[in-house]
């Protein structure tokens, strides 16, 4: 009996140190503290954001850059300082440039504005930007840890020159990104990563990958990472099961590291427009439930060669607790800032 409960403490053990990355996106705080928004722990204790982001045992930060947003909301200026924040509090920053000058997804990869459409004059565009970019934060005294070249590119980026309907375009674009990085004063490197949304599509992520790598500017040496995002609330095929399969046969077939780069959990959602995949149907709508959850996720993330990570979308957007989903909330603060249980699950993975 002690050998197994001392086995079973070592495999937890394992699996806590396994993940690298513990991580939320949290781009949206400046917003959110300007519109009069403050942030208090599960005892009331009004705290910065980061502070208890990093008592709750986060060590990692996201943050999305847009090009020439319209306010200036998560451009670089306000991406400079709120990695300054992250870095004062101790923690690492990971950049995800949208380039566009708003939301990058699976729907929506619309070019800057000004921008060329020709792809050699996109090509260097990008390269550029990138290289600009990554120096900003290099003289900033900003040493980003992780930098994702495009934000759930599955349907490509900088459309319609880079859709996946040419993945010449889409190599050509990644390549130049890449080396935007790899030619910068950032020192030490940052991770380079490509990030795709479906991450329990096993088929998507081979059907894209083998795409992109076929067509020739882009190989395995630009990047590092494949990130993923994993959303139970949009599709019922997104079984812990096939996350598992997928980032199985992800890690095996290219040797990079994976990182669930996205990921939420509802601690309400009367009226989902879609069916909970079938293996996650037993736990609550939440804080508890959301421990549970990130709990099962990185243990499938650790379980993984190279598994490093994973990133909560937004956790404390009080303006937006949907965070675009159909369930009322999904954050692991409360109205209006309060910190949930759930926060401390970074702790415990």
């Amino acid at each position: 009996m002690l050998f197994r409960a001392l086995l079973a403490l070592s495999s937890l053990t394992a699996v806590r140190a396994a993940l690298k990355y513990k991580g939320v996106d949290w781009s949206s705080v400046i917003v959110e503290e300007n519109a009069g928004i403050s942030y208090t722990t599960t005892s009331g204790s009004a705290q910065p954001l980061e502070k208890i982001l990093a008592e709750s045992g986060v060590n990692t930060v996201r943050q999305r850059v847009w090009v020439g947003p319209r306010d200036g909301n998560y451009n670089i200026d306000y991406n400079l300082k709120l990695a300054q924040r992250a870095k004062a509090a101790g923690l690492g920053v990971y950049v995800d440039f949208h380039y566009s000058d708003t939301w990058a997804d699976p729907g929506h990869q619309t070019i800057p504005s000004g921008w060329p459409t020709n792809i050699d004059d996109l090509a260097w565009k990008l390269y550029n930007y990138t290289l600009d970019a990554s120096n900003r934060f290099a003289a900033a005294g900003i040493s980003p840890t992780i930098m994702s070249i495009g934000n759930e590119i599955r349907s490509g980026l900088l459309l319609p020159t880079g859709s996946t309907s040419n993945f010449y375009n889409i190599a050509q674009l990644l390549h130049s990104a890449a080396w935007g990085i790899k030619d910068s004063n950032l020192s030490p490197k940052p991770r380079i990563m490509i990030h795709l949304d479906n991450g329990w599509d096993w088929n998507t992520q081979k059907n894209w990958y083998q795409s992109a790598l076929k067509a020739g500017p882009l190989t395995t040496d630009d990047f590092d990472m494949m990130g993923v995002s994993y959303y139970p609330f949009y599709n019922s095929g997104a079984t812990l099961s096939n996350l598992k399969t997928s980032l199985t046969n992800m890690a095996s077939t290219w040797g990079k590291e994976i990182v669930v780069a996205e990921i939420n959990w509802p601690t309400s959602c009367n009226s989902p427009a879609y069916s909970f995949p079938s293996d996650l149907k037993s736990i609550p709508f939440s804080a508890e439930g959301q421990t549970t959850f990130m709990k099962k996720v990185a243990e499938i993330v650790a379980g993984v060669s190279n598994g490093d990570g994973i990133f909560y979308w937004e956790p404390a957007w009080m303006d937006n607790q949907g965070l675009g989903s159909s369930c009322e909330s999904n954050t692991m603060f409360s109205w209006p800032g309060k910190e949930l249980s759930s926060l401390d699950v970074f702790a415990a993975i």
